[in-house]
């Protein structure tokens, strides 16, 4: 590798003495490298061309920044932990010092991770969690629903929830949607506290095509990985599928470690929220 990005949560003040010692050891090695804010994503992205390797120095939300910054670049990312659960990130920052020089070398293995593309009047956004269309006020909204063109059903919930596998573990989780592998394309369908009609999650195959309306009258957002938010105007079309982009994650641990660390993440979430 001749040149690593480093993008960090700025809020927190670990995650940028990380950054600077890592920054050092790269260059020790020989090997070019920037930082910048996770949160400062345009300027991020004027940086991240002709990188080998992004640094995600946070928890999982800062890999979310991380995702939408080197996926359109193809440039893969290793996440370093320093929240508590870290489903998406990789290795402890003691561990990212100890391993980085044979990563640098070429080891581990890439895990690429299925997006979203959320088209909203004529520009295209992409995540790597969800895109919820949900209420601005504490009250249902009315949300029709089409697939492939077809009908599905009008929700009347406080929202809906389109989700990735990565996204499985996530909001929809909570909400009551299914769990699944990281490496899966399908797409999950998820009302939020539905009051009439379909209630259950949906898991679409990869090719499909969602379209999502407001009814006229009722004020909703569009909110992309819980992180970028746009209001949505009178009965506005949102039409969601799989981002033609992937994020690509440099893994250490063998490929079946999403199993055995599942219980012990989701564990840890009931303690924490408890």
């Amino acid at each position: 590798m001749k040149q690593v990005g480093i993008l960090y949560h700025p809020g927190l003040q670990k995650a940028r003495d990380v950054a600077s010692k890592l920054q050092e050891l790269l260059s020790a090695r020989g090997v070019s490298s920037w930082q910048c804010s996770a949160w400062e994503e345009d300027e991020a992205k004027h940086q991240v061309a002709g990188s080998d390797l992004v640094l995600s120095i946070g928890g999982d939300g800062t890999i979310l920044h991380a995702a939408r910054i080197s996926a359109p670049a193809n440039v893969p990312i290793l996440g370093i932990n320093l929240g508590r659960l870290g489903f998406i990130t990789e290795l402890t920052s003691d561990e990212a010092s100890s391993n980085l020089p044979r990563l640098l070398e070429g080891a581990g293995w890439i895990e690429e991770r299925a997006m979203l593309e959320a088209r909203l009047r004529d520009k295209s956004f992409h995540a790597l969690n969800d895109a919820v269309v949900r209420s601005t006020a504490v009250r249902l909204i009315n949300i029709k629903a089409e697939i492939d063109g077809e009908m599905l059903a009008t929700y009347r919930a406080d929202g809906v929830i389109i989700a990735t596998a990565t996204g499985s573990t996530g909001y929809s989780l909570a909400a009551g949607g299914p769990i699944l592998h990281p490496q899966s394309r399908e797409i999950i369908l998820q009302p939020i506290s539905c009051h009439l009609g379909l209630s259950h999650a949906l898991v679409l195959p990869p090719q499909s095509i969602v379209d999502l309306k407001v009814a006229s009258g009722d004020k909703a957002i569009l909110s992309l990985d819980g992180q970028v938010d746009m209001p949505l105007s009178s009965e506005q079309n949102i039409r969601l599928k799989l981002s033609p982009y992937v994020a690509r994650f440099l893994k250490i641990r063998q490929p079946k470690y999403f199993y055995s660390s599942l219980w012990q993440k989701l564990r840890g979430r009931e303690q924490h929220e408890g």
